[in-house]
């Protein structure tokens, strides 16, 4: 689960281990499907998280699926060595799903075929609240009095063996997502919005992510400050070379070529690899690994014809980024 990292207030009673201990990582299909048998036996609904590794890796498929039921436990699995799915899909099909900050989960759980009929959202659900503090460890805190650590919320979840205190980590991010979800419930009728919130809730259920842009490339972080249909042209050929690499090495793309990166390499006067080499932007070693080939890039984007050129105008009808605010009407 990604969230912002909140600070846990002093004299709060700090939740540091699972009540039910660690159980052992289920990374084998027979562990899975006994563990499938003992989240059946369980009753109420199922408390789910994810964790992945958007950071670090091109994908965002889920590297830790995290499943808690009253009666049943806290099971942590491995999806990347289950084969098969289908008895638990089908039976999560008709119950529902506790998520905090669902959006974030749906698209890698749908990944294995995890796709929810009814769920809640905790974090929506204290929107709806007007809740100062919507992140799990504030929704904890002030509903509890429970002190949650999130320091591992940005950890490389690809890693292999994961280390232990991550793995008490992804547990307690679903330890208290049940008795969450029975203190918003009980405070959303009292306010008369349980009715906006099962309408909301029906909506998620079949949320889908937003289609790709047409041009996606257009929206590279800074790319207001490129007004010029050949430095455009620059941002664009960088962009898809990146996407290229990252793919191929399954490697978030910021740790390929940051996006500041992209936009120094096509709005700056440069006149030769080495310039790019020296750009501040190229944070790091494996940044400047590749300075030859943005380079070339470069060279490429500015020998293309004016009818090869991408147009200043996106032709799309939206606000502006806020940097650009000064100089957008």
């Amino acid at each position: 689960m990604s969230e912002e990292v909140e600070q846990v207030v002093p004299n709060l009673e700090p939740l540091l281990s699972p009540a039910d201990g660690l159980t052992p990582l289920i990374d084998n299909q027979n562990s899975f499907d006994e563990a499938v048998e003992q989240i059946i036996s369980g009753h109420g609904p199922v408390a789910l998280d994810a964790e992945r590794a958007s950071s670090y890796r091109y994908t965002a498929k889920a590297y830790l699926i995290q499943i808690r039921r009253n009666g049943a436990g806290t099971f942590l699995i491995d999806p990347t060595v289950i084969q098969d799915f289908s008895k638990l899909s089908d039976f999560l099909k008709s119950e529902e799903w506790i998520l905090h900050a669902a959006t974030q989960d749906l698209s890698c759980l749908a990944e294995v075929d995890l796709v929810p009929t009814k769920l809640f959202d905790t974090e929506h659900a204290g929107r709806l609240l007007g809740k100062q503090k919507v992140g799990l460890a504030g929704l904890l805190e002030s509903e509890f009095g429970i002190g949650l650590q999130k320091e591992h919320s940005a950890a490389d979840w690809s890693t292999r063996p994961l280390p232990e205190p991550w793995l008490i980590y992804a547990a307690l991010d679903v330890e208290k997502l049940i008795e969450l979800r029975e203190a918003l419930k009980s405070q959303l009728e009292n306010m008369n919005r349980w009715n906006w919130a099962e309408q909301d809730f029906h909506a998620l259920a079949s949320w889908k992510p937003a289609a790709a842009l047409a041009d996606p490339w257009r929206k590279t972080s800074g790319i207001h400050q490129v007004r010029q249909p050949r430095q455009l042209a620059i941002v664009r050929e960088l962009w898809i070379e990146r996407e290229k690499i990252a793919q191929e090495k399954d490697k978030a793309v910021s740790r390929v070529l940051p996006d500041a990166a992209i936009i120094d390499i096509a709005k700056n006067e440069l006149k030769s690899a080495r310039d790019v080499y020296m750009l501040e932007s190229l944070r790091n070693r494996s940044h400047k690994a590749y300075a030859d080939l943005w380079w070339e890039v470069r060279t490429y984007a500015n020998g293309l014809k004016e009818s090869e050129l991408p147009s200043a105008k996106t032709g799309i009808a939206s606000i502006p980024p806020t940097k650009a605010w000064e100089e957008k009407n």
